[in-house]
């Protein structure tokens, strides 16, 4: 079978995990989803889901760290969760630094019809910032 060359890619928080969708011909990204569950059950069978559906070649996760390489306090997590990606689905995994990910997903946001301030406005910006931080996460691996 040939290579699909379309890559999965991963913001990951305790609550959330921001999903895009890449390609390595094009090597353009963009958001895919979001989900909203601490539960990892949850977590794996959506994700699980997508790649049923996708067939990616690869998944990417952004794992954080200090500027000079220093673990921060969720970097365990990442490398945790990209371990479990391993091995639940056996493929390939790549590990890419998102430090500031999510300060360019929030400053370069154009989200129309996202302009009020109401609680599911809030809700739906957070959203789509963690699905366009783990955009950058995707174009930092397909432009590396």
């Amino acid at each position: 079978m040939p290579e699909t060359q379309i890559v999965l890619g991963f913001d990951v928080s305790l609550n959330r995990v921001g999903v895009a969708i890449g390609n390595r011909i094009t090597r353009d990204a963009r958001p895919l989803m979001q989900i909203n569950s601490p539960d990892k059950q949850h977590r794996f069978a959506e994700i699980a889901r997508l790649i049923s559906a996708w067939e990616p070649e690869t998944l990417v996760v952004g794992v954080p760290s200090h500027p000079d390489g220093a673990p921060l306090p969720n970097t365990t997590f990442c490398l945790r969760f990209a371990n479990q990606l391993r091995g639940r689905f056996s493929m390939p995994v790549a590990e890419v630094n998102e430090n500031y990910s999510s300060v360019v997903a929030k400053a370069s946001a154009k989200a129309p019809d996202l302009a009020n301030s109401t609680r599911l406005a809030q809700r739906q910006r957070d959203d789509w910032f963690d699905a366009q931080a783990a955009v950058q996460i995707l174009e930092q691996y397909l432009h590396q």
